[in-house]
Parts: structure tokens; sequence; C-alpha cells
């Protein structure tokens, strides 16, 4: 049968040796073909390696790999002795399952709340990969690497195998504590480590928060500008959103009307993106707001590390004193974010009901990512390089704002008294922020525009700009670049 068996394989698709990379796959699936569509038949002995390798002109080894890979998958078998068969049981099956003739068919529908979804990202979505200047970003090179890698070399040295089955739903015990902790010492806020859940950040934080409590066209009361992928997460869970417009002091919240409303989320802090840090005044108006509606305030204590290092004012938790407030957190921020790692502290009532639904919904963060972060948190490394970041994003906050003032000379004029990771710059002439953004991407500079932002109303033009995630050297480089782009855009 050696003697046929090229052209066969040669109609089962065989190729020439010198127009396939991996000659030993190609001539596997020729075989495998061949005996599929039987071409070669049950029983059929195949010609020995070294005649065929020789009819083929090619390495006998090549012709070994193909023959085991057909063994594995059980459609040849090899007898001691006797040479290379055809196993007929297994292809039967393989054969019988590959031409069975299917009716065309529909598929499911999308339901509503996946079609809310889809509809809903593009709203707003990351521009294309970069990192000048990017809104969002802390100073990636400062990062202590080789200390975080030290602590999860320390963790895979001596974790037990029973560390290895699935942890705990709402997180590591010894990472809520040390978080507990933390917040205890730099945010005066006083909770049980058992309220504290680990997520992967603030949006799933939302997600999960959002999925609990709110129903089809229930009411849920955001600022106006407010964070776009918070906007679009109500939204898309078929919220009410209600927009409500930001002063100096915060949200304004005589303007929020008698509507059924649910959940209020706020960024108090250092409210994202306009940079407002809310008033105390406000803060306790708005608890007795949620108070009498018997609705419940999400705190995004967005860049809290950094507005709340000189004068720090009380967080919305710990002015509350009903368990009407859910905490939120991140380290994305602060370490970086491919970290993925937030947190968010719950009312006791909400407990049982996220953690049911964050079993059933999502993975969760792993734990040696986990316990990596607890001793990195423990071993004071966390206030360590909390104390450099800062210290940095002040340094470069000046070198940006010099370069940028003398680059752009009035054209697009930096708000100062920003105080966290981003700065907004506002245009001289009357400019789409959306257009320009888009032209600048296109020479390597990304910004958000300003007018993304806001959902409702007169939209504010302008761009957000983050200035701290690359050195003082490269911001001044990215600078001109920026400014050059810019003089580009004019001119058109």
């Amino acid at each position: 049968m050696h003697f046929n068996i090229k052209n066969i394989l040669i109609s089962h698709g065989l190729k020439d040796k010198d127009q396939y990379k991996n000659i030993y796959i190609n001539l596997y699936e020729a075989l495998k073909n061949a005996i599929i569509e039987k071409a070669l038949l049950k029983d059929s002995k195949l010609p020995p390696s070294r005649i065929l390798a020789k009819d083929l002109d090619i390495s006998r080894s090549t012709v070994l790999k193909a023959y085991d890979l057909l063994m594995l998958e059980k459609y040849i078998k090899s007898i001691p002795g006797s040479g290379h068969f055809i196993s007929w049981t297994n292809i039967e099956r393989k054969a019988s399952h590959l031409k069975i003739e299917m009716a065309e068919g529909k598929y499911p529908k999308i339901s509503k709340l996946g079609k809310s979804f889809k509809k809903n990202i593009h709203i707003f979505q990351n521009s294309s990969s970069g990192v000048a200047f990017r809104p969002g970003l802390p100073p990636l090179d400062i990062f202590p690497v080789q200390q975080w890698k030290n602590l999860s070399n320390d963790y895979w040295k001596t974790v037990q195998p029973s560390q290895l089955s699935y942890g705990n739903t709402l997180g590591l015990n010894e990472l809520r504590k040390n978080i507990a902790n933390y917040l205890k010492i730099y945010r005066n806020i006083n909770c049980s480590y058992e309220q504290v859940v680990i997520t992967t950040g603030s949006l799933h934080s939302l997600y999960l928060i959002g999925s609990t409590l709110i129903d089809t066209d229930d009411g849920v009361v955001i600022e106006d500008p407010t964070y776009p992928r918070a906007y679009n997460l109500f939204k898309s869970l078929k919220a009410k959103v209600h927009s409500i417009p930001v002063d100096n002091d915060g949200i304004i919240v005589d303007e929020i009307k008698d509507h059924k409303v649910k959940l209020a989320y706020t960024t108090p802090s250092n409210q994202y993106p306009s940079g407002v840090k809310m008033s105390v005044d406000r803060r306790l108006a708005l608890l007795n707001w949620a108070s009498k509606k018997g609705v419940l305030i999400v705190e995004d204590d967005y860049d809290h590390e950094f507005s709340n290092w000189e004068n720090p004012l009380p967080s919305i938790y710990s002015l509350d004193i009903q368990q009407r407030v859910v905490y939120l957190g991140t380290f994305n921020k602060l370490l970086h974010p491919s970290l993925r790692i937030g947190y968010m502290i719950l009312p006791d009532y909400l407990i049982d009901t996220v953690k049911a639904l964050y079993a059933q919904s999502s993975r969760f963060v792993p734990t040696s990512t986990q316990q990596t972060l607890s001793s990195f948190i423990e071993k004071d490394y966390l206030n360590k390089h909390l104390r450099r970041v800062i210290e940095v994003s002040i340094e470069r906050k000046k070198v940006f704002m010099d370069s940028f003032n003398l680059n752009f000379d009035g054209e697009i004029c930096l708000d100062s008294s920003h105080t966290g990771l981003h700065l907004i710059g506002s245009f001289k002439a009357e400019i789409d922020d959306f257009t320009l953004s888009k032209h600048l991407v296109k020479h390597g500079i990304i910004t958000h525009p300003y007018s993304n932002y806001f959902t409702k109303g007169r939209k504010k033009s302008g761009l957000v700009l983050g200035y701290c995630s690359i050195n003082s050297k490269l911001i001044k480089e990215q600078v001109n670049k920026m400014s050059e782009a810019y003089m580009k855009f004019e001119n058109n």
C-alpha cells in the first residue's frame, strides 16, 4: 500500500516540505484527513517510518512524530513487531460526528440587560495605548518593583497546598484587617474588617452595589460632571440617572428633586473630574437628605491620599451614624492600574447579599496578589511609597505646569487649584475638545475631552490631563510634542 500513499496524502492536504514549516503537523493532518474520509481503510497497515520518510523525502523522526500524534488521538495503533495500523472504533465515532448534517437554526436573543450594557459602552472608552498625558495614572516609574517581587516570592516559597484552594469570597482576612487599619490611620475611619470586601477596583465595587440594589427605573443620583464609567454602569443597569450640578462646595443637594432614588454616587474628596472638595456642611446636608429619603450614599473616595494629606476633611462614611454609606477605595491609582485591587466597606445589612452576588457572578482577586499587598502594607512599604508618590507628584506637577504654560502661552489655561493627579486645561478660543483629543492621539498624546464627563445641560470644553505618570525629562519632551501637534491642529 505504501506505493500509492504519497498521492493519497497529497490529495488530503500534504504540502511540499519547503512550503510548510512544521512538516510533521502537515503530515499528521493529511493522514488524519485520509483516515476520516476512508481513503485509508480500517485495519490497513501504514508504511514503515523509514519507507514513508524516503518516499516523501523527509526525516524519519518527522514521520514518527506524526505517527505519535495519531496514536495519541487513537486514529492508529502500534503493534510491536508488526507496525502501525489504522484503528477503526474511534474513527467511526469521529467521522460520524463530523458528518452530521445540521439544519440551519436561529440563536438565542441577547437579553435586555446585555443590550443595555452594549449600548452604553461607547459613551466613554479608554483612549488607545499610551501614557502621557493619560489621566488616572500614578508615577508608574517609582513603584518599588523589587520590593513587590520579593514579597511575592516569599509567598510562593512558604505557601501551603491548602492555601491553593478557593479563598474567601469577600477577600483574604489578613488583607481586610490591614486595610481596616490603614483606613483608621489615614482616613479616621472605624469599621470592622468583616465589612471590608476586596474587589478589582471602584467600577467592580459599583457593579456589585448597583446589581444588589437597582431594579429597572430605580433612581440614581450622580454628580455632573462625573466619572463616565460609573454613569455608563448605572445606565446599563437600567437605572434612571439624575445628574446634579456641582458648585465650589460639591454636589448641590438642593437641586435634587423629589425623585424615587435608591443610590447617590459622589466623589467628595476630589470631585472627579472637576477637583472640587466637598465642604463638611455639604457632606452633612447630603447625609441628612439621604436619611429623609431612605437613600444609600456611595462614597468613592477618589484620590483621597493626595487631596486630604495637608488639610484633611472627614469622609462622609465617618460622619454617618446610620450605616447609610458604602465607602469605595482603590490601590490601582496609588500603586499601578495593572494591580487590579480595590475595596469597599459595606453596611452590615448588605454583606450577605453582596457576597452571594459576588460568588455567583465574578472571579476574585488572586490570593497571591492579596497576600503580597497585605505584606506590603504590614511592612510599612505602602506608607513609604505613599509619601514618595506625593513628593514626586508635587514635583512633576510644577514641571508640567511650567513647561505647559511656556509652550501654550495662554492658549490652553491650566487650573492650578486641582489637588488630584490630573489637571484641566480650558481653551482661550472656542475649540471642539473631542476633535482635538482625537488629533492628539494620532500624535501619541493621550488626553480626555472634558465635555465627555458631562451628562446634561451645557457641557464645558477642555482637556483632562494626567501629569505625573512619566519623569520630568519626559514631561518636557511630551509637552513640546503636544504643543507642535496643537499648532498643526490650529493651522488646519
